[in-house]
């Protein structure tokens, strides 16, 4: 907790670029989200289901999966730089009332359904009564 609580306080940004489908769970942007802090990431872990591009934070790469790390990897570092240079950069620099949006819907979407409260009440409602 501390150390999370250390990597996100001060954060403007919380960038996710794992190589799909070798992600994790989430939770440390997940954490960040909650916090006000912006996601830029690819689609991956919890990202799909939470990500309103432009809203509450920006995907980048949609999705792509390739065998070759290198096609993957080149595919995901231009998507990765069109993203921070075409969005969020102009974003923060140009247009400070939209990123403050952005920080508000970043936790108003994300704080109750990405909460440990719903997890466990999903997980139990699908193990215990077959849901």
């Amino acid at each position: 907790m501390t150390i999370g609580a250390q990597l996100t306080r001060g954060s403007d940004v919380w960038l996710n670029n794992p190589r799909r489908p070798k992600e994790a769970s989430g939770t440390s942007g997940m954490k960040a989200s909650m916090n006000g802090v912006l996601n830029v990431s690819i689609l991956a872990g919890w990202w799909p289901e939470a990500c309103q591009h432009g809203v509450n934070g920006w995907q980048f790469g949609d999705a792509f999966e390739h065998p070759d790390e290198a096609i993957h990897d080149a595919h995901d570092r231009d998507a990765l730089y069109n993203c921070l240079l075409n969005e969020v950069l102009p974003t923060y620099y140009d247009n400070r009332p939209k990123w403050t949006e952005m920080m508000r819907q970043s936790i108003l979407t994300t704080k109750d359904y990405f909460a440990v409260k719903r997890m466990l009440e999903e997980y139990y409602e699908l193990l215990y009564h077959g849901g």
